[in-house]
C-alpha cells in the first residue's frame, strides 16, 4: 500500500502514525535476522520501497514544510 502512496511522504508518516518506511525497514531487517536471515539496510530499504531508496528519494520525497517540521519536532518518537 505505501509503494502505491509515494504521495504520503515519510514525515507525513511520522506525524500521524509516529512510524515512516524507514521504520518499517528497520523493523523488517531485524525480523528477518532473528530468522538467521542476514539483510542489510538497503536492501530492506529496498523491500519496502519496491526500489532503491535513493531512488525513490530522488523521485517522490519532497521538501518538508514548516508545518512538518514543527509537527514532526513536536510529537517527535523516542526512537
Amino acid at each position: 500500500h505505501l509503494r502505491e502512496r509515494s504521495d504520503v511522504q515519510n514525515i507525513d508518516l511520522m506525524n500521524l502514525a509516529g512510524f515512516c518506511r524507514n521504520c518499517l525497514s528497520n523493523w523488517y531487517r531485524e525480523a528477518a535476522e532473528a530468522e538467521g536471515i542476514a539483510i542489510d539496510k538497503d536492501a530492506s530499504r529496498e523491500i519496502v520501497y519496491g526500489m532503491p531508496y535513493d531512488q525513490w528519494r530522488a523521485q517522490h520525497q519532497r521538501e518538508a514544510t514548516d508545518e512538518q517540521r514543527a509537527a514532526f519536532a513536536q510529537n517527535k518518537p523516542d526512537h
